[in-house]
């Protein structure tokens, strides 16, 4: 029974960790605000749509995959800028790869978005 117990503890505290995590990027990054938003209008278009259940879950899934994504990147710069302020290129190239990550993600979410409506609601 302390194990239940122990792992249930575990598992609220992670939650915890997480819900910090999430009010941190909503108040530090304006990426993640506006991405968030933008993900938000998103998953109520997809809602509202007339479309399957696998549909509805790739467009959903694609937009959450964009936030989660600029969590990690946000992560990323917070780690570079914790180490210190001085420009160097292995900090630059790892705030760039990360807004690689962004940039790619969402180009997948576009690219689900449009491979997957242009057929039937937009052609």
């Amino acid at each position: 029974m302390a194990n239940n117990v122990t792992g249930m503890t575990r598992i609220i505290k992670a939650a915890g960790y997480s819900w910090k995590g999430l009010r941190a990027a909503w108040q530090n990054e304006a990426a993640f605000r506006q991405e968030s938003i933008a993900a938000l209008v998103a998953i109520v278009v997809a809602c509202w749509l007339d479309v399957d259940a696998i549909t509805r879950v790739l467009l959903i899934g694609s937009v959450f995959l964009v936030i989660i994504i600029e969590v990690l990147n946000s992560a990323i710069e917070a780690v570079v800028d914790r180490i210190g302020s001085e420009i160097h290129p292995l900090a630059g190239r790892a705030k760039d790869m990360g807004s690689a990550a962004v940039l790619l993600s969402i180009l997948l979410a576009v690219f689900v978005w449009v491979m997957l409506l242009w057929p039937h609601h937009l052609g």
